[in-house]
């Protein structure tokens, strides 16, 4: 990674932008409008949990396909602002949308929440492209760390305006109806707000490192060199023995993290009877205790290893999930959920620091956006398959019990990575 400036104001723009949409993953994706969608737009419960779950997996499928190559394609054309302005404003304006969506409208709401949520997706492959632009080899961590931490507390104050203004008043703002839900819907609207205010910081302040342009001459050769890009890299990366085992790893026990998030809410509010307000709840929880865990693992990260701390998470989820689906009440699924939070952040910060352990730095840009791609290759696996039993055994219990079993078998595709080989390794081709 090339030395270059750590200039606050463009820290500030970059981190800004997670403030920004950190909203969307906490209402849209896991605790308000997913419940609401089961709830209320679905005809039952059973049903909604099945095609919601369906289209939290047609995202992730269309996102493993089209983020390395747009990512390509944006490098290419010198275009990732241009890109990442796309893709912020049609997440903003489908998130929009699902204010017009009411109860019995099942594939309506389906739509504007695939296409908003695959444009949230496009866009964090381009956000996170930004991020050796604005630091060097000894920031880079800690202004990530703060991007991550900025993002939790952008979600947490979401939740607070969404139950203040709309959830828990008895005349929610601006005379809202709460007839229809609308009170609920109108938090959609507030995403889709927050999503594009909080945005713009990154649009004026952050400022792209000038890098000499590709002459490519017209849009069918710059697919080309898209993909003849997307090609380098999978070759480069089945040369890294120890990348490959930790990116298999990750693709199977991080099913396990996007399915918790995509049905917490759900599987609180079937299976417990939470209220709207008890998942606001639990969601502000969830969120203080995985920045709490982030920031307390990542010290035994440095002293124990990458691999540990992941280990440990791994094991924690398994115990949780198998608790919450056994639950025979409220405050057993607190504790449950409470583990859940504290050991997820961990979880997804140690895997991304293991691969910069792994990484020859020349080559961290590709390995890292392989990384992304890898993240969602198949991370509908989890989603269908907690539908799919939800729906074989008429129980939310079943389709959650499943997800144990993604951190079993990521965890032990882990215990065959040796970190020590695969640093020595990246030191090797570096010198």
């Amino acid at each position: 990674m090339p030395s270059t400036r750590t200039d606050k104001k463009q820290i500030f723009g970059w981190v800004m932008y997670d403030f920004a949409n950190s909203a969307y993953t906490t209402l849209i994706v896991t605790f308000i409008y997913s419940t609401y969608f089961v709830s209320a737009i679905a005809p039952d419960k059973i049903w909604g949990t099945a095609l919601w779950s369906r289209g939290v997996t047609l995202t992730a499928i269309l996102a493993a396909f089209l983020s390395p190559f747009l990512g390509a394609l944006a490098d290419h054309g010198n275009a990732r602002k241009t890109f990442l302005f796309i893709s912020t404003i049609i997440g903003a304006a489908g998130c929009a949308m699902l204010w017009f969506v009411t109860p019995g409208q099942v594939w309506q709401a389906l739509f504007w929440f695939v296409l908003s949520n695959l444009a949230f997706e496009m866009g964090m492959v381009f956000y996170n492209a930004f991020l050796p632009d604005i630091s060097n080899e000894k920031t880079i961590g800690r202004i990530s760390g703060i991007g991550w931490g900025v993002g939790y507390i952008g979600g947490l104050l979401a939740m607070f305006v969404a139950m203040a203004g709309f959830i828990n008043p008895e005349v929610p703002w601006f005379g809202v109806p709460r007839e229809s839900g609308a009170n609920i819907r109108a938090t959609c609207v507030l995403v889709s707000i927050w999503y594009t205010v909080f945005s713009i910081p990154l649009f004026i302040l952050v400022k792209p490192q000038s890098r000499s342009p590709k002459k490519i001459n017209g849009n069918a050769a710059l697919v080309r060199a898209a993909f003849a890009d997307l090609k380098t890299t999978f070759k480069d990366i089945r040369s890294y023995r120890e990348i490959l085992k930790l990116l298999i790893a990750r693709m199977i026990y991080n099913d396990g993290l996007v399915t918790i998030f995509a049905f917490g809410g759900i599987y609180a509010a079937g299976t417990f009877g939470f209220s709207f307000e008890e998942i606001m709840i639990f969601g502000i929880v969830l969120n203080v205790a995985a920045g709490t865990g982030a920031l307390i693992m990542g010290i035994f990260d440095d002293k124990l290893g990458g691999k540990t701390t992941i280990q440990i998470s791994n094991i924690i989820l398994t115990l949780a999930v198998v608790l919450a689906a056994c639950a025979p009440g409220k405050a057993m699924f607190w504790t449950a959920g409470v583990l859940v939070g504290f050991f997820a952040g961990p979880n997804q910060s140690a895997s991304r620091s293991l691969l910069g352990r792994f990484v020859p730095r020349e080559k961290e840009n590709q390995f890292f956006g392989f990384f992304a791609f890898s993240g969602k290759l198949t991370a509908f696996f989890g989603p269908l398959f907690l539908g799919l039993l939800t729906q074989q055994f008429n129980s939310q219990r079943a389709g959650v019990g499943v997800v144990s079993v993604f951190f079993v078998v990521g965890s032990l595709i882990l215990s065959r990575v040796n970190e020590d080989a695969g640093t020595a390794a990246a030191k090797n081709k570096k010198d």
